[in-house]
């Protein structure tokens, strides 16, 4: 039975993200990282020596030999993600994976069942979920502020990879990889319709290339959804596209509307338009940038305003709690765990299929 009083012993699998984002996250959430793997010997041990890191690995099997491990998280390529997670889960490991969660359907399928087989405590990298605004935004939906939700607008253009200049990882152009802006952003997106609005029905969708260098992953996405529940909505983004940023969250209902204004949350109706206040369980530390030294790539710079950290850590924190048997509260973000990382990627492949059959398409019930 695991000790409350001793900190989880932490392995964290990558040495990118997972040393921008999730070793800071993971230790303000109260975890002991305690070895770092990656595939280079070499550059694992300098990243694990650069943040204190007690131990470094290049496999799951050497880190336990190392010391004592309670949980892992996969920080890895996503087309790694399946092979690490049940390797670890098949070690009795707890496992917070990355997004985008696997290849397909059936692997991710593949994925929950080890998981639940092995009775270990598993999430999904959704930490938007925990971000101020889209926590807020989902809990005011919930409580029928805007009444019944119809209409959904989601859109993200950022322009990152327009330049013929912007580089990014090997596997992030290669689709058979799991490369592809609708993995890197259209999973967030896709989480944060589900949680707020509820699941897919259908969708209709096209993966263009805007900035093509001849990749063979989308640099942009555009999908007509619907879901279960009735609301209508687009989800466009690309990085591929010159022009400032752009982002627009909508959601209309029959009794009003709820936007985002930057990190504002405003409310109108037919008495005006007025900011949500933020409760004080919402609120969020300032973001802190990580060492720039750490990007080595164009999509490295992503992360550079440390936005992921905060809402990062309230996921660590829950994966900590659910570990130790801690109680979720009623008014917290719930957590996503493999099956909602099986339900998102019903989602994905079903915008796959449409774009490539120019079709509407029936998400699959992930049940």
């Amino acid at each position: 039975m695991t000790d409350p009083q001793t900190p989880l012993g932490l392995a964290v699998i990558g040495t990118g993200f997972g040393c921008i984002t999730h070793v800071p996250a993971f230790r303000d959430a109260g975890f002991d990282v305690r070895v770092l793997i990656g595939r280079d010997r070499e550059r694992t041990a300098a990243r694990a020596k650069r943040f204190d890191i007690p131990h470094a690995a290049t496999s799951l099997s050497e880190a336990m030999e190392l010391t004592q491990i309670d949980a892992v998280t996969v920080a890895t390529p996503p087309h790694t993600h399946a092979d690490l997670v049940i390797e670890a889960v098949g070690h009795g490991l707890h496992v917070v994976c990355e997004k985008p969660f696997a290849a397909d359907l059936s692997q991710a399928r593949t994925m929950l069942d080890a998981a639940d087989r092995a009775g270990v405590v598993h999430q999904v990298g959704t930490e938007f979920r925990y971000a101020t605004p889209q926590a807020l935004l989902a809990r005011e939906v919930a409580a029928g502020s805007i009444g019944t939700p119809k209409l959904g607008t989601f859109l993200l253009h950022l322009p990152m990879f327009a330049a013929d200049g912007a580089e990014a990882p090997d596997w992030w152009t290669d689709g058979a990889s799991g490369g592809g802006w609708l993995g890197a952003q259209g999973t967030h997106m896709i989480d944060q319709i589900r949680y707020t609005l509820g699941e897919f029905d259908t969708v209709s969708a096209g993966l263009p290339v805007v900035a093509d260098r001849g990749q063979t992953a989308e640099d942009s996405f555009t999908v007509h959804f619907r879901t279960v529940t009735g609301v209508d909505g687009v989800l466009q983004s690309t990085v591929g596209a010159w022009g400032p940023l752009m982002m627009t969250t909508r959601v209309a209902g029959t009794a009003g509307t709820l936007w985002f204004e930057g990190q504002t949350l405003r409310h109108a109706d037919a008495s005006g338009e007025r900011d949500v206040p933020v409760p004080d369980d919402l609120v969020s530390p300032a973001p802190v940038p990580p060492p720039f030294d750490l990007f080595s790539t164009t999509y490295d710079w992503l992360h550079a305003s440390g936005i992921d950290r905060a809402p990062y850590t309230r996921l660590a924190d829950t994966f900590r709690r659910r570990i130790l048997g801690e109680p979720i509260g009623a008014h917290e973000p719930r957590p996503a765990t493999f099956a909602d990382g099986v339900a998102g990627q019903a989602v994905m492949d079903a915008i796959r299929l449409s774009a490539t059959e120019g079709r509407s398409v029936r998400v699959t019930n992930p049940t």
